[in-house]
């Protein structure tokens, strides 16, 4: 990564995207701090351009549970910009209680799973034509314990937060090797990750804070953001996985995921779903 990359992180504004936006802006490279709230993004936004004395980083504004506003986002940053070198889909959502996106759909599914589906099938096209390009999905252990619910993907009945976080992130990896085995050839690999147990905002509710006490509570048994994003930062930067594509990574090391996640029949009938629930087609001949 040089000074002339162009970075998009997603969830920017704290934790390991805060973390990966201010490692990757010390590189010297542009980053493109996507957020969903505009004011705590101006805060992450001061904060990087401060410690990493680089100015070449920006905030957008985008709503990952909101199709529209993704697409709003992929057309405004193909004007602004003519490249980019590595997507980073880093934010996460997991809050106690079933909540929906915008358009309808089960929020972590929504917004873990298929908003940072559209958005990386609308970028496909310019990380393309700026090859060698790197897509990294962050995932997570939990999809050992995920099943998707091909029936009732929504969780309509017999929601829990854990079977939905879990189904979400075996989404991201079987996501992740379809793509990186529909990208062969294209010079643009895509690659998942488990960052580890991290202490993050992730899983507080802000209206209400709960989740706070245990965060609290358990934050001495977490590694802290920045070494939880220290293998997105590896994934994004380092040499040594030139080329390597369609792996799950851990401690910077590619190690086995779940059976289920190497079912090749889920991960076309999940690319299949996600192309029906987020119009993406649609979305791409805009």
């Amino acid at each position: 990564m040089d000074r002339n990359s162009v970075v998009i992180v997603t969830g920017a504004n704290s934790g390991m995207g805060l973390a990966t936006s201010m490692a990757l802006a010390r590189t010297g490279a542009t980053v493109v701090m996507l957020c969903r709230s505009e004011k705590r993004g101006k805060l992450a936004l001061d904060e990087v351009k401060r410690e990493s004395g680089n100015d070449s980083v920006m905030l957008m504004v985008c709503d990952l549970g909101s199709h529209k506003s993704i697409a709003d986002f992929c057309l405004e940053f193909k004007k602004r910009y003519q490249r980019l070198d590595v997507l980073i889909n880093n934010a996460g959502v997991v809050i106690p209680g079933r909540h929906q996106t915008l358009d309808g759909y089960e929020l972590q599914f929504g917004v873990n799973h298929l908003g940072h589906f559209l958005l990386t099938n609308m970028l496909l096209e310019v990380l393309i034509a700026s090859a060698p390009a790197r897509i990294i999905n962050v995932a997570s252990g939990a999809h050992k314990i995920g099943k998707i619910h091909f029936k009732d993907v929504n969780l309509s009945e017999n929601y829990t937060v854990w079977r939905a976080y879990a189904q979400a992130k075996l989404a991201n990896i079987l996501f992740t090797y379809q793509l990186a085995e529909k990208l062969e050839g294209t010079g643009v690999t895509a690659n998942c990750l488990h960052p580890g147990a991290v202490a993050t905002n992730m899983g507080i509710n802000r209206k209400t804070g709960f989740g706070t006490y245990i965060t609290k509570l358990l934050k001495p048994f977490f590694q802290t953001s920045a070494e939880g994003a220290a293998t997105t930062i590896y994934l994004a930067t380092s040499n040594d996985v030139n080329g390597v594509t369609g792996k799950y990574f851990y401690k910077k090391r590619p190690i086995d995921s779940s059976k289920k996640s190497y079912d090749k029949n889920s991960a076309k009938k999940i690319w299949d779903l996600s192309e029906d629930m987020t119009g993406v087609q649609r979305f791409n001949n805009i």
